[in-house]
């Protein structure tokens, strides 16, 4: 037995030493080049030996079997000396190619598989960096401060300009950097700030930030601060149709807006992975609808796909959020006075319908409700779907699988097997939505669905997504997705032991 033991440690040591020498590889690639290196959609970026090897780990939870950290170091080194341009690249596909071929793992033979592979960003041109500003900071704009913060990479794409606010009290500034630092959901910011109360800065991460006080979104000269031709996100909810959302478009220095919240009007409601090829460069006002319509939308048309969808309803369990009061007191919605830390709280919600602008098919087919309850971060969307054909639970659950992991919509969708699970376990998590697997009901041709969602950071990343599509930045994402089939999806599917999925 101490012999078992000593091997078992000594075996740990060799790995996790190994880890430590990716993260120079995988920080230069990030810094210099651009390139996001993944497992599974898990970022390796700025994450610790431990985690490194935490996501290796997850490959035999999706069937594949446990990715082994050498062959992990191989593919960094030789993509470092390859040298592509800014891309999404996950390893762990890499890797399930390069081993179906059967070749070793030798400079040169990876060398010629990675060319193939990363041919699309071989002779990349280096892209334009775009200003950003953010126009409110609460939770939603605060959340899209850490992102667009840790997503520095090279410095070609998205650079967080400015951020504008009502002034509050005094001391305003460290208070909103003091909110940036600390999140009671979130946890710490990963990184250090610095405050100039003179000049009006936040530093985080070498990211110089003005901090602008007005009221008036027409009001601020943007060139003023060397801020040109920016997209301005506006995460007030203020405005949400084209005449108010328009004043931002008159302030000097400013291209495009971006609503966090579901457009009015002819505003296009864009669901990154589902209509994203709708933007137009000459959209100068787009929203990225909500954080339900994007955690539905990308389940629901993978449904579609394979199965087919007649008609549906959608209920969501949603967290609380600012709008409700947090003891019972005067509110001009229905409900929404009552105590949302004490009470489940029946409201409407748009989303079932808003799914039909970036689902045009699923127009008139689906109903939705929500109720409000008493947590603070990730809720939970039910979809009662009924088909255009027969499945089965093992079917249903095989095809978003593997859609979660080669499928267009990898970015969206996510799935998890476990039966200990519970909403905590997916804050944090980049995902639109993640399907709970064990929950699915389905029977005949009606089918049941229970989708996790962190109705604040996955929506997040959902904008910054939308961002880059708008600026031209978003990376390319390698290697090439692959179509799934209901026929591919039953191959590919694990079983048993395998099948269970850790939480993101």
């Amino acid at each position: 037995m101490s012999e078992h033991f000593e091997a078992r440690r000594a075996e740990w040591i060799a790995r996790e030493e190994l880890a430590e020498r990716m993260i120079p590889l995988i920080g230069r690639l990030y810094r210099e080049h651009g390139i996001v290196t993944s497992i599974h959609g898990r970022r390796l970026i700025n994450i610790s030996p431990v985690e490194i090897l935490k996501n290796h780990r997850f490959t035999r939870k999706v069937g594949d079997d446990v990715l082994r950290p050498e062959k992990t170091y191989a593919v960094l080194e030789a993509l470092d000396a390859l040298r592509p341009g800014p891309a999404s690249v996950d390893i762990a596909r890499l890797v399930t190619r390069f081993d179906r071929r059967g070749g070793a793992y030798e400079p040169e033979v990876l060398a010629a598989f990675l060319r193939e592979e990363l041919a699309p960003v071989l002779d990349a041109r280096e892209s334009t960096p775009t200003d950003v500003v953010l126009y409110g900071f609460g939770r939603i704009g605060r959340l899209l401060a850490r992102i667009l913060i840790a997503h520095q990479g090279d410095g070609t794409g998205l650079r967080l300009r400015a951020v504008v606010v009502r002034r509050g009290a005094d001391g305003d500034l460290r208070k909103r950097a003091s909110l940036l630092r600390r999140d009671s959901v979130h946890g710490p910011f990963a990184g250090t700030i610095e405050v100039d109360e003179e000049n009006d800065t936040i530093l985080a991460n070498g990211t110089l930030i003005q901090v602008i006080y007005s009221d008036d979104p027409a009001g601020v000269d943007y060139t003023a601060y060397g801020i040109r031709d920016a997209i301005v996100v506006d995460n007030t909810g203020r405005w949400r149709d084209e005449e108010g959302l328009s004043q931002h478009l008159r302030a000097p220095g400013v291209a495009r807006v971006l609503l966090t919240a579901p457009g009015k009007g002819a505003i296009k409601n864009i669901v990154s992975g589902i209509n994203s090829d709708e933007i137009r460069d000459d959209d100068r006002i787009l929203s990225a609808a909500s954080c339900t319509t994007n955690a539905i939308t990308p389940v629901l048309a993978a449904v579609d796909e394979a199965f087919g969808i007649r008609h549906g309803h959608v209920e969501t369990v949603h967290s609380y959020t600012n709008d409700q009061n947090l003891i019972d007191n005067f509110h001009k919605g229905d409900r929404r006075g009552r105590s949302a830390a004490l009470n489940m709280v029946i409201a409407e919600t748009g989303a079932a319908k808003a799914v039909a602008k970036a689902l045009p098919q699923l127009a008139g087919r689906l109903s939705g409700s929500a109720i409000r309850v008493p947590t603070p971060d990730v809720s939970l969307a039910i979809l009662n779907l009924q088909l255009e054909r027969p499945t089965t639970k093992d079917e249903v659950n095989a095809y978003l699988r593997q859609t979660s992991l080669t499928s267009p919509l990898r970015q969206q969708i996510d799935y998890v097997e476990s039966p200990e699970v519970v909403s905590t376990d997916f804050v944090g998590s980049n995902r639109a939505g993640i399907v709970d697997g064990l929950a699915t009901i389905a029977g005949e041709s009606s089918v049941v669905l229970y989708v996790w969602y962190d109705n604040e950071y996955g929506y997040s990343c959902q904008v910054v997504r939308v961002l880059e599509q708008m600026s031209s930045t978003h990376p390319t994402i390698l290697p090439v997705r692959e179509p799934v089939t209901l026929a591919t999806a039953g191959a590919a599917a694990p079983s048993g032991a395998a099948a269970e999925l850790a939480a993101v």
